[in-house]
C-alpha cells in the first residue's frame, strides 16, 4: 500500500502517553521531537511551542521522566513499532522527524515503521550530529565509566539551566545505561530506501562529528541534504533561528519563515 492510499487514522480524543501534550488541531504541521540518550522530552523546554503555523512536538520516551514508571522499551526497533502506532493519527498534516545525535535513531526507526505499515510518512527525517545506521555503534558514551558519565551528565544538565543534584544523576544514570545498552546493539548493514527525505546535519563547532562520518545516510534515501548549522553540539537545545526556520521549511515549504530571534548556542560538547 502506498502512503498516499493509506487512511489516517482519527486523531483519539486522549492523546497517547509518547507526547507531552496533545497535538493542536489548528496547526499547520507538526514537529516531532525525539530526545537522545539518558534524557526525556524535557530536553526541548527552551523551544516555542509553535514556530509560525508549524508546531513542536516533544516525544517522550519510556523510564523517564513522566513516564519513569513504566519499563525501557529495550531496542530502537521495538521502541518505533509502538511510537509508528501512536504518532500515526497526528501524521493528517505535514510532519517532520527530528532528532540529536542517539535521538536520530528511534525518530529514523519509526519512519522506516510508517513504511513498512504503508503510511503516511514525514516529509523530512532531520538526523543531526549521527552517523547512519550502517556505521552505527559510534557513541563516546558506550565507552565511559560512571564517573566520566556522571560528569557529562552534570555538564548537560548545567547547560539546560538547572542543577546537578546526586540523585537526579544517579537515578538518569539508570536510564542513560539503559539507552547505551539500545545504541550498542543498533546496526543495519543492509540500507533500504525511506520513502521521506533525510536532512543530515552538522554543527560547525561540534567536535565530535565530522561532515565526512554522515555520507553513509545517502544510502538510506533518494532525497538527502548535507547540511551545516552553527554551534556546539548542544546548540540545538536553545532552538536557534537557523535550525527553527530550517525546520519550519522543511515542514511547510514554500510558506514564509516566521521572524525569529537568534538564540545564543548552548555549551557543551557531548
Amino acid at each position: 500500500m502506498t502512503a498516499s492510499a493509506h487512511a489516517t487514522p482519527t486523531a483519539p480524543a486522549k492523546f497517547p502517553r509518547s507526547l507531552l501534550r496533545k497535538p493542536s488541531d489548528d496547526a499547520a504541521a507538526r514537529v516531532f521531537c525525539f530526545p537522545y540518550s539518558g534524557v526525556g522530552a524535557s530536553m526541548f523546554n527552551r523551544w516555542p511551542r509553535m514556530i509560525g503555523d508549524v508546531e513542536i512536538c516533544p516525544v517522550q520516551l519510556p523510564a523517564r521522566e513522566n513516564r519513569f514508571r513504566e519499563a525501557h522499551y529495550g531496542t530502537y526497533q521495538d521502541l518505533a513499532k509502538n511510537l509508528a502506532d501512536e504518532l500515526l493519527p497526528y501524521l493528517d498534516r505535514p510532519a517532520v522527524f527530528f532528532g540529536h545525535c542517539a535521538g536520530s535513531l528511534p525518530a529514523f526507526e519509526t519512519a522506516l515503521r510508517l513504511a513498512e505499515l504503508g503510511g503516511p510518512m514525514p516529509r523530512e527525517v532531520v538526523v543531526s550530529a549521527q552517523v547512519a545506521p550502517q556505521d552505527c555503534p559510534k557513541d563516546r558514551f558506550l565507552d565511559m565509566t560512571d564517573e566520566a558519565l556522571g560528569a557529562e551528565l552534570s555538564e548537560l544538565v548545567v547547560a539546560r539551566g538547572g542543577e546537578a543534584h546526586p540523585m537526579l544523576i544517579e537515578l538518569t544514570l539508570h536510564v542513560l545505561h539503559q539507552d547505551l545498552d539500545a545504541n550498542r546493539v543498533y546496526h543495519r548493514p543492509e540500507p533500504v530506501r525511506l520513502p521521506s527525505a533525510v536532512t543530515a546535519l552538522t554543527w560547525s563547532e561540534d567536535p565530535e562529528i565530522e561532515p565526512a562520518e554522515l555520507t553513509g545516510w545517502q544510502e538510506w534515501s533518494e532525497q538527502v541534504t548535507f547540511t551545516e548549522l552553527p554551534g556546539a553540539h548542544y546548540a540545538f537545545l536553545n532552538a536557534p533561528a537557523e535550525l527553527t526556520r530550517l525546520l519550519h521549511s522543511l515542514a511547510l515549504p514554500g510558506a514564509p519563515l516566521p521572524a525569529l530571534a537568534v538564540s545564543s548556542p548552548a555549551e557543551g560538547h557531548h
